[in-house]
């Protein structure tokens, strides 16, 4: 079996403390965010590790920046919710999601000055914010929040906008008998292609248009998802780093290779925090570090 290297993409510099580090995604600019609260405390957590939290709210965290081999940083004022994701919004703007001490406000938009300017709900047990291009941005969500009782989280994918404002949420494929959370998400300016678990179908909607039925998957329980005139499958019942390269003919999806992602030593790989998918690109990262991203990207 073919083994795939994943590539380093964007190290987070040594100046910053990796342990402060509270959320960290791929722009749709291909930018690397992090955003580090200074004075962090480190609570155990009841199934092992750490990860920081500020010591009260609202507090003021940093926003690094790295494009290429330019590195920037500003501050955010008055963050008001422990953030458990970000995604940056056209003309510099931020959205922070997260969990808040009282009420249901969990999310948050930041101007480009890092001046807060609106604090709304978006729903619970939010696991994933992936944004494009032209504010658009798609929140996934898991098994508790879908049937928690909230409205906004009550499917499995939801569309937002800049602003905080909840469009729609994505129809579950026709047939299904209940709500699941998504398998994988790959988005782009023009559309969102989602893997869903029940009858493991991968699903297209694009701006503007009616969710459509690509096709039906060979492989389920797939984590990431890069598409360009073929698409790329990572994970499935094999094992977490398993590819499934896959070509769409007559309604379904027929794998023409299959091989096996490694780290750029030659480890496997066998964990990974959720990849976020945009395009040919998968980009992943360590569960156990927030400094270094890699990248998968399909050939042209």
């Amino acid at each position: 079996m073919t083994k795939v290297a994943l590539r380093p993409y964007a190290l987070l510099p040594r100046q910053y403390d990796e342990r402060q580090v509270l959320a960290s995604t791929v722009d749709a600019w291909g930018r690397v965010l992090w955003l580090i609260c200074t004075e962090a405390r480190f609570p155990a957590r009841p199934y092992g590790g750490r990860s920081a939290e500020p010591l009260a709210l609202p507090f003021d965290a940093l926003l690094v920046t790295r494009d290429g081999d330019s590195v920037r940083e500003r501050t955010l004022y008055d963050v008001a919710v422990r953030p458990g994701g970000l995604e940056a919004l056209p003309g510099g703007g931020l959205v922070v999601h997260g969990t808040c001490v009282t009420g249901r406000r969990n999310g948050q938009v930041f101007d480009r000055g890092g001046r807060p300017r609106r604090r709304f709900a978006m729903g619970a047990h939010l696991i994933q914010l992936v944004g494009d291009r032209r504010a658009g941005l798609w929140a996934c969500y898991g098994d508790e929040g879908m049937y928690g009782g909230d409205p906004l989280s009550a499917d499995a994918l939801a569309r937002w906008d800049g602003g905080g404002n909840r469009l729609h949420g994505f129809r579950t494929p026709e047939g299904a008998r209940f709500v699941v959370e998504v398998d994988a998400l790959n988005v782009t300016d023009s559309a969102i292609r989602v893997a869903h678990p029940f009858g493991r179908v991968l699903v297209e909607q694009r701006t503007g248009e009616p969710p459509s039925l690509w096709s039906s998957l060979p492989v389920s329980g797939i984590r990431g998802l890069a598409v360009r005139d073929r698409s790329l499958l990572l994970g499935g019942s094999e094992g977490a780093g398993r590819l499934h390269h896959c070509r769409l003919a007559d309604g379904g999806t027929v794998v023409t290779g299959r091989g096996e992602l490694v780290w750029p030593n030659g480890d496997p790989v066998r964990r990974y925090s959720r990849p976020v998918g945009r395009g040919p690109h998968l980009y992943l990262r360590n569960p156990r570090s927030m400094r270094m991203w890699y990248v998968l990207s399909m050939p042209d």
